[in-house]
């Protein structure tokens, strides 16, 4: 057995935390996991909150799907009921925390949507990443800062990111151990381990260049820079979850998650397959849909169909519902404008089947849409709105819908918790019926939102799960 292996049995876990995004923890993350993997470690991630991309990275770095865990938007036992799945046969799980160790919303215990309500529920450490450019011994004040701010999240280690010198190192090194607190590795600043990005976020795994070679620099990165078996002793154990509402069907004796979690049941929590068979758009312009909502949709017996609305694909025929997931269409207007096959083919299938547009769907479904240079390209036409990525405005938040009518999404009267996060936004609403009323985190009335006429439905909001009322 390699050094710094644990024998099979109990899945154990930790946190990778930070002060704020872009701090490094995507970077330390995916290099963490492929070293890990390297050590012939069965490694599985996570990530806190709504976030596309990052499981895409954490797929690529580990050859297993990813999952969000999202404590504000997920019922308490579909959280468990993800994480169990996500444990079962792993050495280690790697949680990587979105913005902020802290960062959530105003909510009930537990369900803010922070990681800090992860490594409360469950029992998991943080290895906390620090940025420490333009710092010394401030860096000190900050971790001691997360290492008092709530004794139920602990910090287990730091890892010291942009690190400038040697000097620089044994300057903030001591500031942070006389806290109590082990510092378990230290990262030179290196422009070439930066993850490019755009307005959404990263750029996606699958448009980044060398992708194979770039997790491995991060890994090389990281098995130079950090102790890892440091890293796994911080580990532990994963808790069942104090305070839960547990599953019907969990064992009494249960103290932790189970290594194997078939007799987990599938969670009423999960939203429901929209039909047998799914034709999903899956390319660079359509890419934003959630694993465990698509594990979901298999997991309960429906037939995933992917085409490529890029490659002027048309979704497919025998198919009972057609998904048009958000992405990046305001960066492929012009190309999707002109793929006639999947413009054709979708309104055909829109005539006698359901469509629905998530996001950047939803965009594509409308009239026409205007690009960051000015130039309005029809789309669609299934939905009377017109949307500009021109005249671009950030939308960013938790929502509540609930839904006035009959959709892929769930039935007229459901409650569905999810996000909006986007740039684009309509410039003309047109006339459609909406699909749902929106609220915030806090409760209060968004007004009506999205779009459905006959049977094609659409909405900015991406849905991540039901929620009890």
């Amino acid at each position: 057995m390699r050094q710094g292996m644990r024998p099979p049995g109990q899945p154990r876990g930790l946190i990778v935390g930070a002060a704020r995004s872009g701090s490094g923890k995507t970077s330390v993350t995916i290099g963490l996991l492929r070293a890990l993997k390297r050590r012939g470690l069965n490694v599985r991630a996570a990530k806190s909150g709504p976030d596309y991309i990052d499981p895409e990275f954490h797929r690529a770095a580990t050859g297993h799907s990813g999952v969000n865990l999202d404590s504000w938007a997920m019922e308490p036992v579909l959280l468990r009921d993800l994480l169990a799945r996500q444990a079962a046969g792993a050495d280690v799980v790697i949680v990587e925390s979105a913005m902020g160790l802290f960062d959530g919303v105003d909510a009930a215990p537990g369900r803010s949507g922070a990681a800090a309500d992860l490594a409360r529920i469950y029992g998991l450490p943080t290895l906390l990443v620090l940025d420490i450019s333009g710092q010394s011994q401030t860096a000190g004040a900050i971790a001691h800062g997360f290492a008092t701010h709530d004794p139920a999240v602990r910090i287990g280690g730091v890892v010291l990111n942009q690190v400038a010198s040697e000097r620089h190192e044994a300057v903030v090194r001591p500031a942070i151990e006389r806290l109590g607190l082990a510092v378990v590795g230290a990262i030179r600043r290196n422009p070439e381990i930066s993850l490019p990005e755009r307005h959404l976020g990263l750029v996606q795994a699958g448009e980044h260049t060398a992708l194979e070679a770039f997790i491995d620099q991060m890994a090389d990165v990281i098995e130079a820079s950090v102790d890892l078996d440091a890293v796994l002793a911080l580990a532990a154990p994963i808790a069942a979850g104090q305070g839960e509402t547990p599953s019907s069907s969990l064992p009494p004796d249960s103290s932790w998650l189970p290594p194997a979690p078939s007799w987990l049941p599938p969670s009423p929590f999960r939203l429901p397959p929209p039909g047998q068979r799914i034709a999903i758009a899956r390319d660079a312009a359509f890419s934003f849909i959630y694993p465990h909502v698509l594990q979901g949709w298999r997991d309960a017996g429906a037939e995933i169909a992917l085409f490529s609305p890029l490659a002027d694909e048309a979704p497919d025929a025998a198919s009972d519902v057609c998904w048009l997931p958000g992405g990046y269409p305001e960066l492929h207007a012009g190309q999707l404008a002109a793929a006639s096959r999947f413009m054709d083919g979708l309104r055909r299938f829109a005539e006698t089947r359901p469509v629905h547009g998530e996001c950047g769907g939803y965009m594509v479904l409308g009239a026409a849409l205007e690009d960051a240079g000015g130039v309005t390209h029809p789309m669609a036409g299934l939905l009377g709105h017109v949307t500009s990525y021109a005249k671009r405005r950030m939308n960013l938040g938790y929502r509540e819908a609930r839904l006035l009518a009959d959709s892929p999404v769930g039935a007229a009267g459901d409650v569905i918790r999810g996000h909006e996060f986007h740039y684009s936004r309509l410039v003309s609403a047109g006339d459609d019926a909406p699909l749902a009323q929106l609220a915030d985190s806090q409760g209060r009335d968004l007004g009506p939102s999205g779009g459905r006429r006959g049977h094609v439905t659409g909405c900015y909001f991406h849905a991540i799960a039901r929620h009890s009322v």
